[in-house]
């Protein structure tokens, strides 16, 4: 009686191990992490950045901190955080207008923003 209980208690411990190996294996596979550098030819500065879920306008904080990308100048947001395989960026100038482009997760992507791209100024 007692080696069949160890037996059995022996098959739960696996069988708990296996489950938490599984769900940490997913958990880890789901989230990748990229870099982006936004090169800002938009003829206007970049005051923020924002991050968002592709299909949702679920916005993050400012990425750039106190910082800018001035125009003819680049900047480079490292170990952005995807839980999804794609990951929508959002910038917006001085004028308040906003820039957008959604980029795949788990490498690194270049974003260009040119003088005629379309600019979202709320009109």
């Amino acid at each position: 009686m007692k080696r069949s209980r160890t037996t059995r208690n022996l098959g739960r411990l696996v069988i708990v191990c296996a489950a938490l190996f599984t769900l940490a294996a997913l958990s880890s596979a789901r989230t990748a992490s990229t870099s982006v550098n936004i090169v800002n030819n938009s003829g206007k500065e970049l005051r923020n950045l924002y991050l968002a879920h592709a299909n949702d306008d679920d916005w993050s904080g400012n990425q750039l901190g106190s910082s800018t990308i001035p125009s003819g100048q680049s900047y480079t947001l490292s170990n952005v955080a995807c839980d999804q395989s794609q990951v929508k960026l959002i910038g917006e100038n001085l004028d308040g207008c906003f820039y957008y482009t959604v980029i795949s997760c788990g490498g690194n992507a270049t974003w260009t923003i040119t003088a005629d791209a379309p600019a979202d100024c709320g009109s």
